[in-house]
């Protein structure tokens, strides 16, 4: 991939922390309510963590939230790795977009609006809106086990396609992303990603994916992530092309929504095992780019929780959500949304020390770092 005008050493240089001098005057403030330290646990972190994401204190309340979901099929699903036939992630995403699968029913309930971006199903486009298939590069991602998931082209054009659909959420005013995922055989190509950067073997990732398959299944799916560990290995020094070799293009796509919404400094709740090892993969091409993702929820595969821990990022629930689709990081975004309520409009005390605080919800008292 010498050859190609994508240089991802460029996102070291355009990815900021966030506001890390705002925390303080967060502290500060909720210290002015009156409430002993770490009297909202997790919340306190969770309110300070939005806070110098958005360069503010107090904390903007979440007003426009978005879950954006990428999906394809992968080849390695030929293989049996998944409860579900290869080739019909199409399925899921009608789900979804029918308003029948679980994540869904809670973007409904909690006023979410939903966006699917198909990037290798492996159906005519013609049966999706166009919405929905226009940043497709190809139809279905190739075997990892024994070839390329992507050409160079198609991984350069799939991590395209990925910033500009964060490039797109940022312009729209999305204050916070749900990141999920929908494919079939998208666990496979997670577990090899996970294990090449954590420098680990196949058996120690290979879960059981959302289905719960059966232990012959997860055999199956074990050998596959052996066979594409060793395609992996010889290429972790390029990350790009390691997407290409194993990734499959929704996941190399998410790896680019990813690095470009912490560039257009978007916050991003994750939500299962794909979108963990995306954040892996982005964590090696531009190290405080984590910074600016939340980890939703913890499931139950293995590779989510070795990607997690090499990411240095607490779950904030454990509710063994396997399902896709976002369903796991939607879970979190009430609390995510109350943490940032609590930030914003809890009173602070009166007096000389507090004068600067008095307007919690706007006007004084909000510190503005853009």
């Amino acid at each position: 991939m010498s050859d190609r005008s994508l240089d991802l050493d460029d996102f070291s240089d355009l990815i900021e922390r966030p506001h890390g001098g705002l925390r303080r005057e967060a502290e500060e403030r909720r210290a002015l309510t009156g409430l002993p330290p770490r009297a909202l646990g997790r919340l306190e972190d969770v309110g300070e963590w939005l806070g110098s994401a958005q360069a503010r204190v107090p904390v903007r309340p979440i007003t426009d939230p978005r879950l954006v979901v990428f999906a394809g099929d992968h080849g390695v699903a030929e293989l049996g790795v998944s409860t579900r036939p290869a080739g019909t992630a199409k399925e899921l995403v009608r789900e979804l977009l029918d308003g029948a699968s679980p994540a869904a029913v809670l973007a409904r309930r909690f006023d979410v609006p939903v966006r699917v971006v198909d990037m290798a199903l492996d159906c005519d486009p013609g049966e999706l809106p166009a919405e929905v298939t226009r940043h497709r590069v190809r139809r279905s991602s190739g075997r990892l086990d024994i070839e390329d998931t992507l050409t160079p082209e198609e991984a350069e054009a799939a991590f395209r396609a990925g910033m500009a659909v964060a490039d797109e959420e940022a312009d729209a005013g999305t204050d916070l992303v749900v990141l999920g995922d929908l494919s079939v055989g998208g666990t496979t190509a997670a577990g090899i990603l996970v294990a090449a950067l954590c420098g680990t073997d196949a058996s120690v990732v290979t879960g059981r994916g959302g289905g719960g398959i059966d232990d012959l299944t997860w055999m199956r799916k074990c050998a596959a992530i052996r066979d594409g560990l060793r395609r992996a290995r010889p290429v972790l020094g390029d990350q790009l092309e390691l997407l290409a070799t194993v990734g499959g293009a929704d996941l190399t796509a998410m790896t680019g929504f990813l690095l470009q919404s912490a560039v257009r400094h978007t916050p991003v709740i994750l939500d299962g095992v794909v979108s963990a090892a995306c954040a892996l993969v982005g964590q090696r091409v531009a190290f405080r780019a984590p910074d600016w993702w939340l980890a939703g929820q913890a499931g139950g595969e293995p590779a989510q929780a070795k990607a997690l821990d090499r990411l240095a990022a607490d779950p904030l629930l454990e509710q063994g959500v396997e399902v896709g689709g976002g369903t796991g990081a939607l879970l979190a975004l009430p609390l995510v949304r109350a943490a940032a309520a609590l930030a914003a409009e809890l009173p602070v005390r009166e007096g000389p020390e507090a004068e600067a605080d008095a307007e919690p919800a706007g006007g004084a008292g909000v510190v503005d770092a853009t």
